[in-house]
């Protein structure tokens, strides 16, 4: 009976030690090429934050009336942490296989799939806010001659308009409630049009007054 029980751990103890022998190796190898993973995004996140401090894009986009972002962090940082953690899921996803992770294999494919999207929704705000401080400017100088107020109610309608219209756009970029972004889209486009038709109406309505009476004297 000893003799059975003495043979069972012996032989339990040698397979725990062949599982940790063959097993080593393979842990070994996925923590160094998790590690090159880890380096290379924190060597490119470096290289996008100083990219934007060469080419003063944060002043810029703070110029262009683009907010920076929630708790200090600003959108060279935003975009760093996520070209890293794109680089650290594209490294692990082999060291999972190499580890015998299968079920979680599928989980990091499926993140890195979705963090592109996350990239260009982030690119689109930054462009979006952009667009909508010079859509902004623009409407306030061309309505400028009318009336200083009306033109600043009106230019400011229009700059909401446009971070809402990209706001919709982000947020079908990250795929978050397809089909009401689609309605919303619509009629974010509707009323883009009719506040410019009648912006396009007030601003112009001079000018075809006076080409309304410099035909009547020439008749």
């Amino acid at each position: 009976m000893d003799r059975n029980i003495g043979n069972t751990l012996t032989v339990t103890l040698n397979d725990a030690l062949y599982t940790v022998v063959t097993f080593l190796p393979r842990f070994l190898s996925g923590l160094i090429v998790l590690l090159i993973g880890v380096i290379l995004g924190a060597f490119l996140k470096q290289v996008i934050i100083q990219l934007f401090g060469y080419l003063k894009l944060g002043n810029i986009l703070k110029r262009y009336g683009v907010p920076e972002s929630k708790g200090g962090a600003d959108w060279a940082l935003i975009l760093g942490e996520l070209v890293r953690w794109f680089v650290i899921l594209l490294f692990f996803v082999p060291v999972a296989e190499m580890w015998g992770l299968s079920g979680f294999t599928r989980i990091l494919n499926n993140l890195l799939l979705f963090l592109p999207n996350v990239f260009i929704a982030v690119i689109f705000l930054m462009v979006g806010f952009v667009v909508a401080k010079l859509v902004h400017d623009l409407v306030r100088a061309s309505m400028q001659g009318i009336s200083p107020d009306s033109a600043k109610t009106v230019a400011r309608v229009a700059r909401w308009a446009v971070i809402v219209f990209v706001s919709l756009v982000v947020l079908n970029q990250l795929g978050i409630a397809s089909d009401l972004i689609r309605i919303l889209f619509s009629g974010v486009v509707a009323m883009v049009a009719v506040a410019g038709g009648l912006a396009f109406g007030l601003g112009g309505k001079d000018v075809a007054r006076e080409l309304l009476e410099s035909l009547r004297k020439k008749m």
